[in-house]
């Protein structure tokens, strides 16, 4: 399923360059596949740590964190940085030390060699999620995303760091795709592990609200940012958004619904305690609605082919035979044993204190 639009021939007079970093695997490897062979590129360069398995295409091989990176930009018109670390599971300071070198080294880089546009990409949860949220949020919302120790804070900081960038370097056009939850194959994120619970945690006196944002579509969003149609923020995902209601009739999984207080304050009891690899606050993206309305994409003529619904019953495909409870990936056996005592999600005083016997438990033999 994929989607395009016609790029105004104003901007086709002279086909630019592209660099592609975090080109062998991933969201790199899938944008570098749909522009390896597109006319709207003069030329297609993928620069990773490792030769990557896409042809037709110049790979450069570097760390994108080598300061010598620079000199191979030097014929770059347009980089697409899409190399960085999103394992939920990685330890938080050096996810974030990976995260923040490589985009600073972009773009100084990008910078010093005259690269004309850099396109990265963040995430709509830097709007922040929170139950008096408009929905949906306009695209110029402010930042309002709690800083914390998870991949959020890692988009913060990368943000500030463009900002930084462009008052350091006027001459770069620096452009920032935000997507909504993002599915596909490989993504793994705590909305993607929240639909491997056993029950669809929820708060009482708010329901979410779901938009999802399928690989696909911010792949043709990633080639309007790179080719200049769209500039600046940038919202991608799905138009509208679903309802609780319907998240449980096409999932067939029902909702555990707990007090706010009580769900936040042992969530984050379980992620000082190391057994669940994200802050107690990225609960909120699960919880809490952060649709956003993408309307730069809509005004030059961009439609998601994946609707919310679509992307949903994607996601449910790919989860199959995974369990997690608050974020944590659990054997079958685990989460049969974590459902029965009331899952995780119910976080009653004694469900995480059996979490925590077992962990230990593990830990000595």
């Amino acid at each position: 399923m994929q989607s395009e639009v016609l790029v105004p021939t104003s901007k086709r007079h002279r086909p630019p360059v592209v660099a592609v970093t975090g080109a062998a695997a991933g969201l790199g490897r899938a944008f570098l596949a749909h522009v390896a062979s597109s006319a709207d590129f003069r030329r297609v360069v993928a620069i990773d740590d490792q030769h990557g398995d896409v042809e037709g295409v110049a790979w450069r091989v570097i760390d994108v964190r080598d300061p010598l990176l620079a000199n191979l930009l030097s014929d770059i018109d347009v980089l697409v940085h899409l190399a960085g670390d999103h394992t939920l599971d990685a330890d938080p300071s050096e996810r974030r030390g990976y995260n923040l070198r490589a985009a600073q080294t972009v773009l100084t880089a990008s910078a010093a060699a005259r690269v004309r546009r850099v396109v990265l990409v963040t995430s709509a949860m830097v709007y922040g999620a929170a139950p008096d949220n408009p929905v949906p949020l306009p695209e110029d919302a402010p930042v309002a995303a709690e800083p914390d120790s998870g991949l959020v804070g890692d988009y913060l900081e990368i943000e500030a760091l463009v900002r930084r960038s462009l008052r350091s370097h006027p001459g770069l056009e620096v452009t920032v795709l935000r997507p909504a939850a993002v599915v596909g194959p490989g993504v793994d994120t705590v909305v993607t592990r929240h639909f491997e619970a056993p029950r669809l945690l929820t708060v009482k006196g708010c329901a979410p609200r779901w938009q999802f944002c399928h690989v696909d579509d911010l792949v043709t969003a990633l080639k309007l940012a790179a080719l200049g149609v769209v500039s600046g923020v940038v919202a991608v995902g799905s138009d509208g958004w679903l309802e609780q209601e319907q998240v449980e009739e096409i999932s067939g999984l029902r909702r555990l619904e707990l007090p706010a207080g009580l769900t936040f304050s042992t969530a984050q009891r379980l992620h000082r305690l190391g057994l669940t690899p994200a802050p107690a606050t990225d609960l909120h993206y699960v919880v809490y609605p952060w649709v956003t309305d993408c309307a730069s994409l809509r005004a030059v003529g961009w439609k998601p082919a994946w609707t919310n619904e679509a992307a949903l019953e994607h996601l449910l495909e790919l989860r199959e035979g995974r369990h997690a409870v608050v974020g944590r990936r659990l054997s079958g056996k685990d989460a049969t044993i974590t459902a029965a005592a009331g899952t995780v999600a119910v976080i009653g005083t004694a469900a995480t204190a059996a979490i925590v016997r077992r962990a230990r438990r593990k830990r000595r033999s």
